[in-house]
């Protein structure tokens, strides 16, 4: 029996969620090779699957994996390409955790065979169904739009100075999405919490190739600060916190909706 490495569940709306921080498994041959500080998946995308609970009754469609991004990074180009020339970042097959602490005893990093396997066994099945469910989205509806979920601590110094801001969206400068429907972003208020558009988040990976405003598929990347729904400091999640930002976070997705369905060719 296969073990599955995502989990997809369908919709009835011209939207797709995608969670690829969001997997918290590790392999046991793969965690037998890891420091503490790997096995501890500090970088996860804590509980983003917990924040966007209500999609399913939204009819929105959701893909997320089982495994954790130090397996191998779904966000990431396969090739192994810098998203963000000239500024940290981490590979495809992280070895250092976001505070520079080893993610694999010594000796034990994956070599390229290795990350070829687990690029063919974990990040090409997610993809595969990502590319295939967009595709027939926007069969069906004419129109496909892809919610890449993410969140973030709010302050990592190895990626950004001070306090990152709360809601950070990203369409890839522009080049993920129409106008039409940046101006429609544009029109989203996220107060209380602060917000930002194409900072130091404009999109990774995914965004960034499945975004196709000419074939009418369209990516948007929302980077969510941790602070907003989290104990930072001990990685819990704060259901008081959670309750103020998950109707901002709903409101958006109903926000996106609204494109999606409006009559074609509607600015």
């Amino acid at each position: 029996m296969i073990t599955p490495v995502f989990q997809y569940s369908e919709g009835n709306v011209p939207l797709l969620i995608s969670m690829p921080h969001n997997g918290t498994e590790l392999p046991g041959d793969i965690a037998a090779s890891m420091t503490e500080s790997g096995i501890s998946v500090p970088d996860t995308d804590w509980c983003i699957d917990q924040l966007y609970d209500f999609a399913n009754a939204l009819g929105v469609y959701v893909i997320k994996p089982v495994y954790n991004r130090l397996v191998i990074d779904l966000n990431r180009d396969p090739t192994g390409t810098n998203l963000y020339p000239g500024a940290q970042s981490t590979e495809l097959c992280p070895t250092t955790c976001f505070d520079f602490s080893p993610v694999y005893q010594p000796g034990r990093q994956p070599d390229n065979e290795e990350i070829r396997r687990r690029i063919e066994h974990y990040w090409r099945p997610y993809h595969q169904q990502l590319e295939s469910g967009l595709a027939d989205i926007r069969e069906q509806y004419g129109i496909a739009l892809l919610l890449d979920a993410h969140s973030i601590r709010s302050e990592v110094a190895r990626f950004f100075e001070g306090r990152l801001p709360d809601f950070n969206f990203g369409t890839a400068s522009g080049h993920s999405c129409s106008v039409q429907l940046q101006e429609h972003l544009k029109q989203f208020d996220t107060a209380p919490y602060s917000q930002v558009s194409n900072g130091r988040f404009k999109g990774g990976y995914i965004t960034r190739a499945y975004g196709n405003p000419e074939s009418n598929i369209h990516a948007v990347q929302l980077e969510l600060s941790q602070r907003t729904y989290m104990d930072e400091i001990n990685a819990n999640y704060e259901e008081q916190l959670a309750a103020q930002v998950k109707p901002v976070l709903r409101r958006f997705v109903e926000h996106l909706i609204a494109f999606a369905q409006r009559p074609q060719g509607q600015d």
